[in-house]
This record gives C-alpha cells, sequence and structure tokens, in this order.
C-alpha cells in the first residue's frame, strides 16, 4: 500500500520554538495564527469562510524519535502511557490534530484562532468542523486523563518531547 500525501501548507504561529508552548487550544484561545495555502491548494478553500470552526492536521516536522509509551504532560501520577491513549507528538506518523476557531480567509492565507502549532509547520489538511457529524451528545470519558479543563489550558511545554 502507497500512501501518498502532500504538504498543502505552512502554519505561521507565534510560537518559534517548543519552549512554555500551549500543550492543546485550549491553552491557547486568543493566539492567533496564520496558515499559508500553496497556489495548485488555493481553489479548495472555496466556501470554507463558512465555518467557524476547523480541523487541522499537520506533521510534527522537528520529532525525531517516536515512542510507544511516553509521559503526557496532563499525567500527574508519573506513569508513563501507551502513546495511542495519548495526544503527544511522538506517534509513529508524527500526526497532530488541532480543531481552532476559523477568523477568515483572504486569498492563500487562512486566518485561525486557538493555535498550540509550532511556527513552520507543514499543514497536511483541513476539514471544516459540522456540528451534526463531530459533536457527541454522550458524556465521554477521558480514560487515564483526570485534569480539569482549567488544568490543561494552563499546561505548558516543556522538554520532554525536544528531540530537536
Amino acid at each position: 500500500m502507497m500512501i501518498n500525501m502532500k504538504q498543502i501548507g505552512t502554519i505561521h504561529s507565534p510560537f518559534c520554538n517548543l519552549e512554555n508552548m500551549p500543550v492543546q487550544p485550549k491553552g491557547a484561545r486568543d493566539m492567533e495564527a496564520t496558515i499559508e495555502i500553496k497556489d495548485e491548494f488555493v481553489d479548495g478553500l472555496k466556501d470554507l469562510d463558512g465555518f467557524n470552526f476547523i480541523y487541522l492536521i499537520y506533521y510534527f516536522h522537528k520529532i525525531k524519535e517516536h515512542k510507544l509509551q511516553v509521559l503526557p504532560f496532563n499525567e500527574k501520577t508519573g506513569t508513563k502511557r501507551g502513546v495511542f491513549s495519548t495526544r503527544t507528538p511522538m506517534h509513529p506518523n508524527s500526526l497532530g490534530l488541532s480543531v481552532v476557531e476559523l477568523v477568515g480567509v483572504k486569498g492563500n492565507i487562512v486566518t485561525i484562532k486557538g493555535v498550540d502549532i509550532l511556527d513552520g509547520t507543514p499543514l497536511i489538511d483541513i476539514k471544516p468542523y459540522i456540528e451534526n457529524f463531530d459533536k457527541v451528545d454522550l458524556v465521554p470519558t477521558s480514560g487515564w486523563m483526570k485534569a480539569s479543563l482549567e488544568e490543561v489550558s494552563k499546561e505548558k511545554s516543556d522538554d520532554r518531547f525536544i528531540d530537536l
């Protein structure tokens, strides 16, 4: 099986290094960023500005090592967790997923808000958040992750995933 992915653009954010960066969009609600879409993909932005929120799928381009067990940021007991039960960047394919607020689209520039992404990150795809498709009406469980919204919002990155 051949997987063929293309970088459709580049995310430009205020975060030039990982130190003290928010670790989830909830901790970066007011942070604005732009996405510069490559010319060959600009036509795909048609009608995107009708959505309030979008999913960004991107590549953690600074990760050099993958691990199957990690100590995630919100793990307060010191217990290593399976990478697939975390949102760490150490996954085998180094893909990131964020839901961000769409501020606007002008030409090849998409302005977004609520960004916890490193400047220069390659963007793989954009998908609209559609409430009738994506909203979960049941009260979800979050496995081992017990941090409150306030705790998640205050969490900042440290050097645990920096292998630059």
